[in-house]
């Protein structure tokens, strides 16, 4: 498996990873991880906030965790951003990439 940047703040319950994301893709899934980053595409373009919300139902459905729980904290406007899950473990997050790969 290769490197995932993730970090958990266990008192809060929260894990804060970086996604970098392909907008206008076939299908939306994991494809694995680069430069530390989850890798994720995403059907939905890069256009009047459509990717970031389908990145936020994306990884909400895929965790089971309510919209509300996923948050963009940076990279609103690129494809590189830091996302904070609330309700996850850290283990959760690396599971990702063993179901969808």
């Amino acid at each position: 498996m290769s490197y995932l940047n993730l970090t958990d703040d266990v008192a809060k319950g929260t894990v804060n990873l970086i996604v970098r994301v392909q907008p206008r893709a076939s299908k939306d899934e994991i494809a694995g991880t680069m430069g530390g980053a989850l890798k994720i595409r995403l059907r939905a373009p890069a256009l009047e906030n459509r990717a970031n919300e389908a990145l936020i139902v994306f990884l909400a459905d895929l965790l089971k965790r309510p919209k509300s729980a996923v948050r963009i904290q940076s990279g609103e406007h690129g494809r590189t951003k830091r996302v904070e899950i609330h309700g996850v473990t850290r283990q959760q997050v690396l599971n990702l990439l063993q179901v969808e790969t």
